[in-house]
């Protein structure tokens, strides 16, 4: 983390910390959005059950990928507490505090990521 003053590091942690606080509360609302549909035909007709159907797979697609980013927070956590925060996983190179702000959990610099 030498690339990274003390400061940015700080910025950066306070931001992880933000987005994980926000994905643990989206997850908690996401979990009754991808509850199964009430298939009972007298209590919903055709097409809004065919709305909820879809509304449901919308859901469960920003769960998944809420699930993935939130598994990337705490490993980004993880790296500023052993002191590897900031280095590509692939490569061992420094990843720009601009990709950093942009993308704090970030694990590999722009040129391992494409």
């Amino acid at each position: 983390m030498k690339h990274l003053s003390a400061g940015q590091t700080a910025e950066l942690r306070s931001e992880l910390e933000h987005a994980l606080s926000k994905l643990q509360k989206s997850l908690v609302v996401s979990d009754q959005a991808v509850r199964p549909v009430e298939l009972d035909q007298t209590a919903v007709g055709r097409l809004s059950r065919m709305d909820s159907l879809q509304s449901q797979s919308m859901a469960k697609g920003l769960r998944e990928r809420e699930t993935v980013r939130l598994a990337l927070v705490r490993d980004a956590l993880k790296r500023i507490d052993d002191g590897t925060y900031g280095l590509c996983a692939a490569c061992g190179g420094e990843i720009a505090f601009e990709r950093l702000m942009v993308f704090p959990e970030s694990p590999t610099c722009a040129g391992c990521s494409g």
